[in-house]
């Protein structure tokens, strides 16, 4: 059972994922939050899988909320999807820096947001590419000017293939069959990158990709 929580300052829109994801039979909604704060209290006494978190709340927004999370230890198994929208593009960078694992748009469909909390509990892939990618590419002018490939100098040269990979969003079965490896090899080769690089997950890994410019580097051209 997948353990869901809902942090939103509208109730509308709290209601309508708990309906939702309470249809679902392995998923669970947990509590709900209005506040930044509230949020904090609810993720830290229920612990859940997956938190949706909005931005803008009263009390501590949800950037505040996530940074909060994102340095309790006893948290780390928790990942919190961000509720955006384009318009906010300004702080999706400070998001990911402050440990959020995807994103979605208020106005995603129902079976995207479904599969976007199920994604982020097994932290698999990134969530709705459609949605994702865009947002990214948005992102990545705002995270460095000139790009420090300085991070990659623990990386072997087929993780840094994996990497560029992963930084376009393919899932660990894509990358397997891009660079003819089992998906087994190709998830190791993942999860020995986000620990060289201290990154929480793919999210990050994203990130880093953009930042050293490794994505833009000529690797899948």
């Amino acid at each position: 059972m997948i353990r869901v929580a809902i942090a939103d300052d509208q109730q509308l829109i709290r209601g309508g994922f708990r309906s939702l994801l309470e249809a679902e039979p392995d998923l669970e909604v947990v509590g709900e939050a209005g506040t930044g704060r509230d949020a904090v209290a609810l993720v830290t006494r229920e612990k859940p899988d997956v938190v949706l978190m909005d931005i803008r709340m009263p009390d501590g927004d949800g950037l505040w909320a996530t940074e909060q999370i994102v340095a309790n230890p006893a948290l780390a198994s928790t990942h919190i999807v961000i509720v955006t929208t384009f318009e906010l593009d300004e702080y999706v960078a400070q998001a990911i820096r402050a440990g959020a694992s995807g994103f979605l748009v208020k106005d995603t469909e129902p079976v995207e947001l479904i599969r976007a909390v199920r994604v982020v509990a097994g932290g698999e892939a990134l969530l709705s590419p459609s949605v994702t990618k865009r947002l990214l590419e948005r992102v990545a002018g705002t995270l460095n000017e000139a790009p420090d490939t300085s991070a990659l100098n623990v990386l072997t040269d087929r993780e840094r293939e994996v990497l560029a990979l992963v930084g376009h969003g393919l899932t660990n079965d894509e990358i397997g069959r891009k660079l003819f490896l089992s998906p087994l090899t190709a998830k190791t080769h993942v999860s020995r990158i986000m620990s060289k690089l201290g990154a929480r997950d793919r999210v990050q890994l994203v990130v880093v990709a953009y930042e050293t410019g490794i994505v833009r580097a000529g690797y899948l051209e």
